[in-house]
């Protein structure tokens, strides 16, 4: 992901989560550390046609990594692009030597559950009234050994 990507990934952004979106800033703020000899994130987007169809984010922090955002246009659900976002992170956090990879799934997304059960990640516990306005609990999953769950295809970054 770029500069030039934060607007259509903001529009796709407040199509799937119109509650809790995020902000232009905050995408500003993680591509500040995603370049670089010193980058701590890997953020990466998915064309079709022109426009940008998915996203993908992963914050590294010393043997760590925290998967921030995976989002999929509607029109492109149920199509595999989940699983080569995921994939290029869980690459990501390969590369930053991570042994660990944590996310926060919303308790309602089930699809979202699945594919990450797919790739290894198992729940760990919850996060009572993480997502807000709407007060939704987080179910909090981890992956040990991401080098092990890679497969698929690369994403532009």
């Amino acid at each position: 992901m770029r500069w030039w990507d934060i607007d259509p990934v903001l529009e796709l952004e407040k199509d799937l989560f119109p509650e809790d979106a995020w902000s232009r800033g905050m995408f500003w703020s993680e591509l500040a550390h995603s370049r670089g000899p010193a980058a701590t994130r890997r953020y990466v987007v998915a064309e079709s046609e022109g426009r940008i169809v998915g996203y993908a984010g992963l914050a590294a922090s010393g043997d760590l990594a925290d998967v921030q955002t995976i989002a999929v246009a509607r029109d492109q659900q149920g199509s595999g692009l989940g699983g080569r976002l995921l994939t290029d992170l869980l690459r990501a956090a390969t590369a930053f030597e991570c042994r660990e990879v944590m996310l926060e799934c919303r308790v309602d997304n089930v699809r979202a559950q699945k594919l990450y059960e797919r790739f290894g990640f198992a729940p760990i516990g919850f996060r009572r009234g993480y997502y807000q306005p709407g007060n939704v609990d987080a179910l909090v999953m981890r992956l040990t050994d991401p080098s092990a769950s890679v497969q698929g295809t690369e994403i532009n970054g």
